[in-house]
């Protein structure tokens, strides 16, 4: 393959990692290396990235902001499935991968190049996410994975390779964390060194984006949040788009404690993981959508929704995105969500969600039906027969034994 190499697309972030990649790509394929950053509301300065791919080895650098598709082309539309993976997961990293893979690809074809690579190791999720999207966005670009191929295996290997090259990476290559972070608008995540003993409470100074629940206000904040078809338009009263919706409650939820994930979950490469997560904004929002789907869902609807869901998590999970199940299961959410509109009212008390009102011109909840005293529309008497016909099933089956045991 080496010699079919000629232009490579790196997916970088200017870490040590894919600094290091960029002269090995050179020289292992004689290649040119493009390499290309994209925006997904991770917080971190990308002044200088040019100038460090560029003094890697690099020929150009591609940065692109795709914060806002990212939130309304993906979290929106997994905002209306509901889908939680392993109960716990909001899928933070895992939404984030699919449009970055995406930008890839559109940056492959318009430079011709001849393959993507990327700096996920070989025992995580992200290397499955990025090639499923790859190859089926454009199955004809291959793809490299140094981490799977070179043979480093430690980050002082790499650094030993770049003081070879005399090339530049980050002062804090030198001092990395103990841990990894990924983030994003949605989320961040923190896996690896201390967090990977589960029997300890993790370290408070190991979150980011939330204050614990114990030093939260003693005062409980209220939000209100309203829906057009599934889709979070405003804030307490105050029309937005949803990039800065979403901004606006990672604030407000990260200062009452909300969001937080302690969570061991099952790999798709096979092994378990230990990793704590923060949704601030994202819980909150769940919570919203989960309370005004309660009055303008059907039951079966709902409660058929709340089954596809899981399916629906492990796509994304699994890297999925841009699978035909994954399309249909977004056009059956749409449609489920058509009626979803109105407005949720919450309080954020150290750490809790608590509905407090939910508002719909849609709604099916009728409380002259609900009423004990109203009988217009529904009366007592009516379940007589109702009863009757739901138990057949049960009274036939009791028959039946009692008669093969005389």
């Amino acid at each position: 393959m080496t010699n079919e190499i000629k232009k490579v697309v790196l997916a970088y972030s200017g870490g040590l990692d894919t600094s290091a990649i960029i002269p090995w790509l050179v020289e292992t394929y004689g290649c040119e290396v493009i390499c290309a950053c994209a925006n997904v509301g991770q917080e971190e300065e990308i002044g200088d990235l040019e100038e460090r791919a560029i003094g890697s080895g690099a020929s150009k650098l591609y940065v692109k902001d795709l914060t806002d598709e990212l939130c309304e082309a993906y979290i929106w539309p997994m905002i209306k499935s509901g889908a939680v993976y392993e109960k716990n997961y909001l899928l933070g990293t895992s939404i984030a991968r699919p449009i970055v893979a995406k930008w890839l690809v559109e940056v492959a074809e318009k430079e011709n190049a001849d393959a993507i690579s990327h700096g996920c190791t070989g025992k995580g999720n992200d290397q499955v996410r990025f090639e499923n999207t790859i190859q089926a966005l454009n199955p004809n670009l291959k793809v490299i994975a140094p981490w799977r191929i070179w043979d480093f295996t430690s980050r002082e290997d790499l650094i030993a390779y770049m003081d070879s090259k005399k090339i530049a990476y980050p002062d804090s290559a030198r001092n990395p964390k103990l841990f990894s972070r990924d983030r994003n608008i949605w989320h961040i995540s923190h896996e690896g060194g201390p967090i990977e003993e589960i029997g300890a409470e993790p370290e408070e100074s190991f979150y980011v984006l939330t204050v614990s629940p114990e030093n939260a206000p003693d005062k409980p904040e209220f939000v209100e949040i309203e829906f057009d078809r599934g889709e979070a338009v405003a804030l307490n009263g105050e029309r937005l788009k949803p990039a800065e919706l979403l901004r606006r409650l990672n604030v407000i939820g990260g200062r009452n404690g909300i969001g937080r994930a302690n969570i061991v979950e099952n790999r798709l490469v096979g092994m378990k993981s230990h990793g704590l997560y923060e949704n601030p904004g994202g819980s909150i929002l769940y919570e919203a959508h989960t309370q005004l789907e309660s009055i303008t869902l059907d039951r079966d609807t709902q409660h058929f929704k709340e089954t596809v869901a899981v399916r629906y998590a492990e796509l994304i999970y699994n890297g999925q995105w841009f699978s035909p199940l994954c399309a249909a299961l977004n056009a059956f959410f749409n449609e489920s969500n058509r009626n979803v509109s109105g407005s949720v009212k919450l309080k954020l008390y150290k750490g809790n969600i608590i509905p407090v009102g939910i508002a719909s011109d849609r709604s099916l909840y009728s409380e002259k039906i609900a009423s004990f005293g109203d009988v217009t529309l529904y009366d007592h008497k009516d379940a007589t027969g109702f009863i009757r016909c739901f138990t057949l099933p049960s009274r036939v089956r009791a028959v039946m034994e009692k008669n093969a045991k005389a």
